[in-house]
C-alpha cells in the first residue's frame, strides 16, 4: 500500500512540476514579444526572412505561430506540451493498476525510477534524495524526452515556406525542439533556483544558509581569525554572484548544445542535394547520445548545487563515499 502511495505521490509531483514548466515559458514568451530590443536573447520575433534563413541556418529564436486571447504560442511550446502530455498519459497508464510483480509499462517505469533513485543516492545521499528525488527524476525524464522528440523527422522540417533554387525552404516551422528555445531552458533553471532556495532553508535554516556562504570554516584564534572572517566574507560575496549566474549557465548550456545539434543536422542535410535524408543518419545517433548526456548533465549539476548548500557540517559529501 505504501508503495502505491509513493508512486502516486511521485506522479502528482511530476504533473505539478511539468505544469510549472509549461506556465513559466509562456511568461517569458510574453516578455520577449513585448520587447523591442533586437539583442534580447529571449525575444520571440517574427520569422526570419528567406535570405537570413539560408545564411544563418535555423533561427536562434522560436517562432510565434498563434496568439489566442493575447497568449503567445510558439512552435517550441507546442512540442513541450506534447512531451508533457505524453509523459503524463504514460505515467497514469503505468500506475493505474499497480501489481506486486510489475509487468509491461509498470515494469518499465519502475525500472527507470528505481535506477534514477539509486543513482541519486550515490550522488547526494539518501536523506536529500528522499526530499528532492521528485524534481531530479522529473527534470531528467522531461529533458531527455524533449531532446529525443526534437529529433523526430518533421520537427523543424514541416511548416510554411517558399520555393527556392535549392528546393523548398521552411521559413516558419510548425514544430521546434523544446530545449532549442532558451525560454524553456531558462524556465527550468529558474524553477530549480526557486526549489534550491526552499531546500536550503529547509535543511540548514536561514541562519545556516548565510553561515554556509559567509562564515569562516575551521578553527582559528587572534589575528588569524579576523583575517579568515574577511577572506570568507569576500569569498561568500563571490559565491553569491556565482549562485545568481547559475540559472543563466544552466539554461544556455542546455540550449546551446541542443540548438547546435539541430543546426548540425540541418547543415548535413544540405551537403548533398538529393541525398539530404541519408547524410544526417549517423549524426542522428550522435544526437541521441548527446540528448542523454545533456539530460544527465543538467540533472547532475542541479543535484551537486543542492548537495553543496544542504549538507551539514558533520556530514561529508555523499559523492565522496560513493
Amino acid at each position: 500500500m505504501s508503495k502505491s502511495k509513493n508512486r502516486n505521490k511521485f506522479l502528482t509531483l511530476v504533473v505539478l512540476t511539468l505544469l510549472v514548466y509549461l506556465c513559466v515559458p509562456s511568461v517569458w514568451a510574453s516578455v520577449g514579444n513585448g520587447s523591442t530590443t533586437s539583442g534580447d536573447v529571449i525575444q520571440h520575433t517574427a520569422p526570419a526572412t528567406p535570405a537570413e534563413t539560408q545564411q544563418h541556418g535555423l533561427s536562434p529564436r522560436a517562432v510565434e505561430i498563434a496568439r489566442p486571447f493575447g497568449f503567445p504560442i510558439t512552435n517550441s511550446m507546442i512540442v513541450s506540451w506534447i512531451v508533457a502530455l505524453a509523459l503524463i498519459v504514460f505515467a497514469q497508464a503505468a500506475t493505474r493498476r499497480m501489481k506486486q510483480i510489475p509487468e509491461g509499462s509498470q515494469n518499465f517505469l519502475e525500472w527507470i525510477v528505481e535506477g534514477l533513485y539509486n543513482f541519486m543516492v550515490g550522488i547526494i545521499g539518501p536523506h536529500l534524495t528522499q526530499r528532492t528525488f521528485w524534481y531530479f527524476a522529473t527534470i531528467f525524464i522531461f529533458v531527455l524526452s524533449a531532446n529525443w522528440v526534437g529529433l523526430i523527422p518533421g520537427v523543424g522540417s514541416i511548416g510554411w515556406g517558399h520555393q527556392t533554387s535549392h528546393g523548398f525552404a521552411i521559413a516558419q516551422p510548425l514544430l521546434r525542439g523544446a530545449n532549442a528555445d532558451v525560454n524553456m531552458t531558462l524556465a527550468m533553471a529558474l524553477v530549480f533556483f526557486a526549489c534550491w532556495i526552499v531546500w536550503a532553508v529547509r535543511e540548514v535554516g536561514v541562519g545556516g544558509f548565510f553561515k554556509e556562504l559567509f562564515a569562516p570554516k575551521g578553527e582559528s584564534t587572534g589575528v588569524l581569525k579576523v583575517l579568515m572572517v574577511v577572506v570568507f566574507f569576500a569569498a561568500g560575496c563571490l559565491e553569491v554572484v556565482s549562485i545568481l549566474f547559475r540559472p543563466i549557465s544552466l539554461s544556455f548550456r542546455l540550449y546551446g548544445n541542443i540548438f547546435a545539434g539541430e543546426n548540425l543536422l540541418e547543415a548535413m542535410s544540405k551537403i548533398l542535394p538529393g541525398f539530404g535524408w541519408l547524410v544526417p543518419i549517423p549524426f542522428y545517433f550522435l544526437e541521441l547520445i548527446m540528448g542523454l548526456v545533456q539530460a544527465l548533465v543538467f540533472m547532475l549539476l542541479t543535484a551537486v548545487f543542492t548537495m553543496l548548500i544542504c549538507q551539514h557540517e558533520s556530514e561529508g559529501p555523499a559523492i565522496a563515499h560513493a
